[in-house]
């Protein structure tokens, strides 16, 4: 037997399955420790329904704080708290207009981001639903 890389042959002789191999696009290159650990906290201030609901909110115009309570259900207090958190990641910015806050979305990818997931979840449920009905 000869020494070296097997062909395809001698795997189909030696009654072997052969492998596929793939391509691989170039790698892209790794991130630091440090930037995945800010990846990792703006994704945790996304891991919160109310702070979903403010963000959805955000998504078509620029709103105060008072605004944001109405249409998300939640208190003053409780969505003061969570625009905070959503401002220390980067992901709103907000003014100063008179006595008002105004709140906006800082980052320009965060609503492909959420139609992204949002798409996908609605596409799996259609799916389980069309086998489950079957």
């Amino acid at each position: 037997m000869r020494r070296g890389r097997r062909t395809e042959r001698d795997l189909r002789r030696a009654g072997e399955p052969t492998e596929l191999t793939v391509a691989r696009k170039s790698a892209k290159p790794l991130l630091g420790r440090e930037a995945l650990e800010i990846l990792v906290r703006r994704f945790r201030a996304l891991g919160d329904a109310t702070r979903l609901a403010l963000l959805q909110a955000l998504f078509d115009q620029e709103r105060t704080v008072q605004e944001l309570c109405a249409l998300t259900d939640t208190t003053q207090a409780n969505a003061s708290k969570h625009l905070a958190l959503l401002f220390e990641q980067g992901l709103v910015a907000r003014r100063r207009d008179g006595l008002f806050t105004r709140y906006r979305i800082a980052d320009a990818t965060l609503e492909r981001l959420c139609r992204l997931v949002c798409g996908s979840l609605a596409e799996r449920h259609e799916v389980m639903r069309t086998h489950l009905a079957s």
